[in-house]
């Protein structure tokens, strides 16, 4: 890995100030969300897309740090990290709807079991036949969480892409019959959402050995930050009871 005085070149972070539990939204503000969540959080660094906090959850080193919009910079991220000395991730962020089973209004948002690898970062690892797939301890975690604070995500698949504009504007792009026939695809094999990370998250973490999961709410919820806030408060419910999990 690439650094410069001792930390890695993106995040501005080096061995030991992060946790081996990261908590992975896109945007650098909510980092500071997230933070609020964690005991004592520390503000580690800040750079580029990449804001970081590390704090700690059961007594354990938690951190959570921004990986901006896109695989490519999210992969950045979550390779440092890992040289960091990290080894389980939680994706935590926004999504649109996509099958019929997703427009259920009362649905609050998705945890993430697998991704359409519908991005170019992940080719540029290892061919596209390579699934990717969430970590099933995470995605199990997850799940007990939400039951247990009575919050209603479903599980399932999410699309991953390259192109925000194109995919919710797509009459207004030369490839807009391709793109429609790709939506239609997606909606037919039950995909539950879309957003722009979790492939590169999933495809990178099963490559290098550590483990990766994700829980989405839909963005187009009136009031989203109510939404974003019970995906936070899950996601962290998730981490305490994997760190119960891991020390069994």
């Amino acid at each position: 890995m690439l650094k410069r005085d001792g930390v890695f070149y993106h995040i501005h972070c080096k061995e030991g100030d992060v946790g081996r539990y990261v908590l992975l939204p896109g945007d650098p503000f909510r980092t500071d969300k997230i933070a609020e969540y964690l005991d004592n959080p520390v503000l580690i660094a800040h750079n580029r897309e990449h804001k970081t906090w590390t704090g700690f959850l059961n007594g354990e080193k938690v951190s959570v740090t921004s990986t901006g919009m896109g695989c490519p910079s999210a992969a950045i991220a979550l390779e440092e990290l890992i040289a960091c000395g990290a080894d389980t991730f939680i994706r935590v962020g926004t999504s649109g709807r996509v099958s019929e089973k997703s427009q259920n209004p009362d649905l609050t948002g998705v945890i993430i079991t697998a991704a359409v690898r519908d991005e170019g970062t992940t080719r540029q690892y290892i061919p596209i036949e390579y699934p990717a797939v969430a970590d099933r301890h995470i995605v199990g975690a997850l799940a007990d969480a939400a039951k247990k604070l009575n919050l209603n995500f479903d599980e399932g698949i999410t699309h991953s892409k390259d192109s925000f504009y194109s995919q919710v504007f797509t009459d207004t792009v030369p490839s807009k019959n391709r793109i429609h026939d790709r939506i239609e695809a997606w909606k037919a094999g039950n995909v539950m959402c879309s957003e722009m990370e979790s492939a590169a998250l999933f495809v990178i973490s099963s490559i290098r050995n550590v483990r990766a999961g994700g829980i989405m709410a839909f963005s187009d919820i009136e009031d989203q930050a109510s939404a974003v806030d019970k995906a936070i408060r899950t996601a962290c419910e998730g981490i305490k009871l994997l760190i119960e999990r891991d020390k069994s």
